[in-house]
């Protein structure tokens, strides 16, 4: 088989060729690039192709691979990957199931801590002024509050075990609940609107999927208990950009710490966008919006940074390895992407 890496560190590129076992019928190339339709590679017979986060693969790159048998991300999300046409052409779709669950629940909490405690405004104000005064940065507490966890997959079920650690009290929604879990971490399910109410820290914890797209929107973001602060480390559009603005202006949240963001990709590549006309099917108004998110004070913006430890990464490429060397064997990859 002919395989093809994109968006690869140089780390990973000798630990890969060493892992896949390769006889000599197969090859594998290697590309620090990201992959869309603007990014094609002059080699196109590849059996499988492997892809990070800001790749996508869509119809138009789908169709420009005339061999394609199996599209492997590593990443949890894929929706970065146009799964119906894959699906139309039978080309098998795998993921990483779990690399990250204390990473990323690590990070949030990282996030958490830096809104609740004003870590950066104390460290900026230090740096930029020399002054030692705490006038303004007095925080508060996560002991006793309510943090309002979405989605108690891996990541989430990870949160739930540290906000124990704070002492804090928990509560979940999750489209499918898993009862068990309460008994064992210790906290209770209840509706989104009753989690939006009570919760002093609102965390995101969930998959892009049709059904959660804006699950946070204009409809029920009012419904958030005053001054809660929101976090999401999952996928931009999960939460409304324009909702989010609306309720950080009229102080019904009083922070945000995002490591994602709608049109995150647009943001990183504004110049080649504008001076290429690529703006079609992007939101421009929600670029705009995300500058204005990035100049807010009481908002904490890192770019798509919570997956990145050694130890996240070195998960990432094992399973991601374990996909194609199924796939290769079995004809089947060890984590595949359920039918839509």
């Amino acid at each position: 088989m002919r395989i093809a890496f994109f968006e690869i560190e140089d780390w990973e590129i000798p630990y890969a060729t060493n892992n896949l076992r390769l006889t000599t019928n197969d090859s594998v190339k290697f590309f620090e690039r990201k992959l869309d339709k603007d990014n094609l590679p002059q080699e196109r017979d590849f059996d499988i192709i492997s892809v990070f986060v800001g790749s996508c693969v869509d119809k138009d790159v789908i169709n420009a691979f005339p061999n394609l048998k199996l599209i492997t991300t590593r990443s949890t999300g894929f929706d970065h990957i146009d799964l119906t046409s894959a699906q139309e052409k039978n080309i098998s779709v795998a993921y990483v199931p779990g690399y990250g669950d204390n990473t990323v629940a690590e990070f949030a909490f990282g996030l958490i801590l830096t809104l609740s405690r004003k870590i950066y405004e104390a460290y900026d104000r230090l740096r930029e002024t020399g002054s030692f005064s705490s006038e303004g940065l007095r925080g508060f507490d996560l002991a006793g509050k309510t943090i309002g966890i979405i989605g108690t997959g891996r990541i989430g079920c990870h949160m739930i075990k540290i906000a124990n650690g704070f002492n804090m009290n928990v509560i979940a929604y999750d489209a499918f609940p898993k009862e068990e879990l309460c008994q064992q971490l210790g906290f209770k399910y209840v509706l989104l609107d009753e989690l939006l109410a009570n919760s002093d820290i609102i965390s995101l914890h969930i998959p892009y999927l049709p059904s959660t797209h804006h699950l946070i929107n204009a409809n029920n973001v009012s419904k958030i208990k005053p001054g809660a602060i929101i976090i999401n480390t999952a996928r931009g559009a999960v939460l409304e950009t324009d909702a989010l603005i609306n309720g950080l202006n009229s102080g019904i949240i009083a922070g945000a710490g995002l490591d994602v963001l709608e049109e995150e990709g647009f943001l990183g590549d504004e110049k080649s966008f504008v001076l290429n006309d690529k703006e079609e099917g992007h939101n421009l108004k929600t670029v705009i919006q995300n500058h204005v998110l990035i100049d807010m004070p009481n908002v904490i913006i890192t770019p798509h940074n919570a997956f990145n430890t050694q130890e996240a990464l070195q998960r990432i490429i094992d399973t991601d390895i374990e996909n194609i060397k199924n796939f290769a064997e079995k004809n089947k990859p060890a984590y595949p992407v359920a039918r839509q």
